[in-house]
């Protein structure tokens, strides 16, 4: 969770004496040539192409051994600041992947440890989607309402399915997951924080225990009584924080409720719904509801079906919806 409490920053930043430059390896593009030139505001399309051949320039770049490549900080979007003490931005880090955490329809999750080789480490979620040709985002054209792009000639490309489109579809989930988490974790919603974006690949804060144990789904919890009321207690908190937001998770359910030391933890928002936006906006909301609320139900809780009425008309009132 948030309990780690190391930091690293390098003591000499320049070029010549930075870990990352004694092992001939270059930090940055420091050859304009290395890239096209481009001016002015970027298309979707050439951000996908200058993508594409910054990770041709870093797969050429020697990695130890013991590593399965640089540290990715730096590339793409990083979370909000300020950035969590234990969150390590050195150049000289590196990457390793530890094994699948999760797999599920669109994306898989990995266990990667990032350190720098002799000093701090720490543990990501890494969340990556799947290929276009093998993602199945259901019921995807409800949920893409009101996330438009500009472009009238990227727009078509995502309606006609083109490979084109359906990586920029990819694109916009992952962005738009991304974007949620930063927005709620600075509102104080109990969510991983958002480490930064890549494409399509999301590093989060890792939920679980020092040794690579990640934490139980809701799911998996036989709660006594007491604590079936405190987590039912967390949930309005949280949902109330996503509403007062602007957003209903949009695919609530025990599988994608972590519970780390007690404390509850939203996980899985590919699928988030901006219910200000979003013409479904209220039902969405009124349906997460209804799922989560019928596992508490069946755990036992306490006129359940007056509970989840009351959650729905107390979410709606945070996000103003009337």
């Amino acid at each position: 969770m948030r309990s780690h409490s190391f930091s690293f920053d390098s003591d000499d930043s320049s070029p010549s004496s930075s870990p990352a430059r004694r092992r001939g390896r270059r930090t940055r593009f420091d050859d304009e040539a290395d890239l096209p030139v481009q001016r002015g505001r970027l298309t979707d399309h050439e951000r996908f192409s200058l993508l594409s051949a910054r990770e041709e320039l870093e797969d050429a770049l020697a990695v130890p051994l013991e590593a399965d490549r640089w540290s990715t900080w730096g590339q793409g979007e990083p979370g909000p600041s300020p950035h969590p003490d234990w969150v390590i931005t050195a150049e000289g880090a590196v990457d390793t992947e530890l094994g699948v955490v999760k797999t599920g329809k669109e994306a898989e999750v990995f266990l990667v440890r990032r350190e720098v080789p002799g000093g701090p480490s720490v543990l990501l979620a890494e969340k990556r989607y799947r290929s276009s040709d093998h993602r199945l985002f259901h019921r995807d054209a409800g949920y893409l309402e009101g996330r438009r792009t500009k472009e009238s000639r990227m727009s078509r490309a995502m309606a006609n399915r083109t490979a084109f489109g359906r990586k920029l579809i990819s694109e916009q989930w992952a962005a738009a997951e991304f974007a949620a988490l930063c927005a709620l974790w600075v509102a104080g919603a109990p969510v991983p924080y958002p480490v930064q974006r890549v494409g399509t690949d999301l590093l989060l804060e890792f939920i679980g225990d020092e040794d690579g144990g990640a934490a139980p789904r809701l799911a998996q919890l036989r709660p006594d009584p007491d604590s079936l009321a405190d987590l039912w207690g967390q949930l309005w908190e949280g949902l109330g924080a996503l509403a007062r937001a602007g957003y209903t998770h949009g695919d609530l359910s025990a599988y994608n409720v972590l519970v780390y030391s007690g404390r509850l933890v939203l996980i899985d928002l590919p699928q988030v719904v901006d219910v200000v936006v979003n013409p479904r906006g209220r039902e969405l909301m009124e349906r997460d509801v209804r799922n989560i609320g019928t596992w508490f139900a069946a755990r036992g809780l306490p006129d359940a079906e007056g509970e989840m009425r009351e959650l729905a008309d107390y979410l709606g009132g945070e996000a103003g919806l009337g």
